[in-house]
């Protein structure tokens, strides 16, 4: 637990300012709940994990129930994430100060909500999902945002790192995060889940380059080529079922639907919008792009067929000559003349011989071989 007071004023950053990678979840616990309490003089950071009893134990061992993480006094802001929490009666203990609807607590348990946003009077509930490529394929994970006049409570299966670079900027004024209400903290992360995006397609876009150096490699690494494209078109249309609900979230909160969001946090969403509008735009012209190599590379293929066949297609044509020649000699009569003649072998040799000779050269100025 950290508190902060009295820091030097410095030049504001804004959100804008920064695109960071997830942070490293590999010493991340599983399951835990993670608490960031703030005001403009101070900030106050905990971590919980969940005991076996249904409570919740800090990292100095003491015991917590979840109603108590209600902690929001005067013009604090309470900021819980869960991490890894499917426990319906820890959560619906934790989320009873808040009075949380039922419905919401079944979506947050659920594992297949596409970006949606609704009003329930006190606070608004935001699905989103975000996309990683993990082991050559693109895994998606939920995440959940219930915002209120105090308070913001986020959830997600799994450690994920997408959160800690902005509970590392509540201590840094910089970054002008204190000094704002809840609204705009759940901008900032919105705008974080939206920065993940492109860290995602730039992954997508590098796999779309890779294939499309290759794509006229006639090796054997090609073989499944074909397969490949056809995953990230796959890998491009999952982006965009998500990218595009969540662009209509994002188009509801602009234009004010939601007394939540207003002044600067208003001002702000509308630049989140803009990074969707572009991210739509970027995806469906590699979209495009992937399909245009799906076509090439069949085409590809096909002439690649074609060139083949024209190839045997001449060995054919060379030996259907030769081989009418020797089955008319093969045939044994007694009265054929150059069977019996001193040079008729060497004559039927040279006539194959020029035969060959004239075809490849017929061949070739058509340019068939």
């Amino acid at each position: 637990m950290t508190n902060d007071h009295d820091t030097p004023a410095l030049e504001p950053v804004h959100s804008s300012d920064y695109t960071v990678p997830r942070s490293d979840i590999s010493t991340a616990p599983e399951h835990a709940v993670h608490q960031t309490r703030y005001t403009a003089e101070h900030c106050t950071l905990a971590d919980y994990l969940p005991a076996d009893n249904g409570m919740l134990s800090t990292t100095t061992g003491s015991v917590v129930a979840p109603a108590d993480l209600h902690r929001a006094d005067g013009n604090e802001v309470n900021w819980l994430h869960f991490v890894g929490l499917n426990n319906a009666a820890l959560l619906k203990a934790a989320l009873a100060p808040y009075n949380i609807h039922e419905l919401v607590l079944e979506d947050i348990l659920s594992q297949k909500q596409r970006p949606k946003i609704e009003d329930y009077g006190s606070y608004l509930f935001i699905a989103a999902r975000v996309y990683q490529y993990s082991g050559g394929k693109l895994q998606s994970d939920q995440v959940y945002l219930i915002v209120g006049s105090d308070f913001v409570l986020t959830f997600q299966q799994r450690p994920l790192g997408l959160f800690s670079s902005i509970r590392q900027h509540m201590s840094d004024p910089r970054y002008d995060i204190r000094n704002q209400d809840a609204a705009f903290l759940a901008y900032r992360i919105i705008d974080r889940l939206i920065d993940d995006y492109f860290l995602t397609l730039d992954q997508f876009n590098n796999r779309v380059e890779a294939i499309d150096k290759t794509l006229f490699a006639d090796t054997a690494d090609n073989s499944g080529l074909l397969t490949r494209i056809h995953r990230l078109k796959r890998d491009a249309v999952r982006l965009r079922r998500t990218l595009q609900p969540l662009r209509d979230v994002l188009a509801q909160l602009v234009h004010g639907e939601f007394t939540a969001f207003h002044g600067k946090s208003h001002l702000y969403l509308r630049d989140a919008y803009d990074h969707t509008m572009q991210l739509l735009e970027s995806l469906d012209a590699s979209r495009d792009m992937v399909v245009s190599m799906m076509d090439i590379h069949l085409s590809f293929q096909s002439n690649r067929l074609n060139q083949q066949m024209r190839v045997l297609t001449v060995i054919t044509i060379l030996f259907m000559p030769l081989t009418v020649i020797t089955g008319i000699y093969g045939m044994n009569f007694d009265n054929m003349p150059e069977l019996h003649w001193h040079y008729g072998y060497f004559m039927v040799l040279g006539l194959m011989a020029l035969i060959i000779i004239s075809l490849l050269a017929v061949f070739h100025r058509r340019k068939w071989l």
